[in-house]
């Protein structure tokens, strides 16, 4: 199949899986559950974070933690006591718990005291919007995100940066979210000082099985460069917009119909 025909035939792809359908039974439903940009970004960070194992579940403890939120994450986040805190004990989803939870939203009251916007946080060390580096971002992002005194070690683990050689899936879906603009309504395009051309394409396991198919990836082991990779060969079809083709790939993949 020539590079022609693959451009096509994704392109169809997109059109198809790109368009509130999909909100539906994705992890992304949880931030369209709101307008405040806060809440889209502390949702869609959470939702992103917690994006293994069955849709279905994710979802459900998604809204389970926007309960023990009260229903508007942003302002419990902002104005919380102490004592509200024990809302959030006994949280677990796989090997995400109560701990892990308490330090995300330690994070999240110091960052936002300090920033109107969590764009803020993938922006460290960096100079002008034209030379934005993700890979740069993802690592800095990290070691912002676990520069409190406090943070456990084991929380580590939930956050993974390129330096560990991690394909980063949750970390580049969540900026796809929040970076990507279009006039789906599925992304929110609400970020704009990362540049859609900028971003790096989310490599699971759907999107991976998929794309050696189309040999847009040819490399053995699945890491941070296998992501690059994906990502170079996606540019080649759409140098403005190349993460758009994850709606494709993910599609075609969970849906089995490669």
């Amino acid at each position: 199949m020539s590079d022609f025909n693959i451009k096509n035939f994704l392109e169809a792809k997109v059109l198809q899986y790109n368009r509130p359908a999909f909100i539906t039974h994705d992890p992304i439903c949880i931030p369209h559950l709101f307008t405040q940009k806060q809440n889209i970004e502390i949702m869609g960070f959470f939702a992103s974070i917690l994006a293994w194992g069955q849709r279905k579940t994710i979802i459900n403890k998604c809204n389970e933690l926007i309960d023990r939120m009260n229903g508007d994450p942003y302002h419990f986040i902002r104005n919380h006591q102490d004592e509200d805190l024990k809302n959030l004990l006994g949280f677990k989803h796989r090997t995400f718990n109560d701990t892990d939870l308490l330090y995300f939203i330690s994070f999240f009251r110091y960052h936002y005291h300090r920033f109107d916007s969590l764009e803020d946080a993938f922006l460290m060390g960096q100079e002008g919007i034209q030379t934005i580096s993700v890979e740069k971002a993802l690592n800095e992002f990290k070691n912002y995100f676990f520069s409190l005194p406090d943070y456990p070690l084991r929380t580590r683990k939930h956050v993974s940066s390129p330096l560990q050689k991690s394909t980063c899936k949750r970390l580049n879906m969540f900026l796809r979210w929040m970076v990507r603009k279009d006039e789906h309504g599925v992304d929110f395009g609400i970020w704009d000082r990362i540049l859609p051309s900028q971003l790096i394409a989310p490599c699971d396991v759907h999107v991976e099985r998929v794309a050696r198919k189309f040999r847009l990836i040819t490399l053995e082991k699945v890491n941070w460069k296998t992501a690059i990779e994906l990502t170079e060969n996606l540019r080649l079809l759409d140098p403005k917009d190349p993460v758009k083709y994850d709606f494709a790939l993910f599609g075609l993949g969970v849906e089995r119909e490669m």
